[in-house]
Parts: structure tokens; C-alpha cells; sequence
């Protein structure tokens, strides 16, 4: 929640992210009463969206490297 608020305060500012987070909280809270269960983290989700993330964040640095004039390989550690 906090990342999705985070992403939301930059674009649509303090209030309406606050509106959307409490929206998102709503209705999961509905779904945890109409299925009667316990509420479980989309972590496959989450560890998703932050590979996917910091892949971006690689490529944009790459390529800013790139307009700057230098060579880059990439090499993972292990």
C-alpha cells in the first residue's frame, strides 16, 4: 500500500491518493468479510512488480550512461 500511495501522490497529489488507498483498503476489507478468510499478501505480485521495476530503473540508467559516452556490460552478482 504505502508504494502504491507513494506512486499515486506523485501524479494526483496528497488528497486523492489518500481517497484511492482508502478505496483499495475498502474493498479488500468487503472481500475479507463476503469470503470470510484471512487476508494474504499478493507477494508473487509484489516480488513481480519489483523485479520488473528494477529492471526499468536498470535500463534507464543504461541508457543514460549511453548518451554520457560510456561503454557499459553488465555483470550480475552473485
Amino acid at each position: 500500500m504505502k508504494r502504491f500511495y507513494q506512486k499515486l501522490l506523485v501524479r494526483k497529489g496528497s488528497k486523492k491518493a489518500l481517497v484511492a488507498v482508502s478505496h483499495k483498503i475498502i474493498i479488500a476489507t468487503y472481500f475479507i468479510l463476503k469470503n470470510k478468510e484471512a487476508y494474504k499478501e499478493p507477494l508473487l505480485q509484489i516480488e513481480k512488480a519489483e523485479r520488473k521495476r528494477k529492471q526499468k530503473e536498470v535500463q534507464k540508467t543504461v541508457g543514460q550512461l549511453r548518451k554520457l559516452g560510456f561503454s557499459v556490460r553488465l555483470t550480475p552478482v552473485a
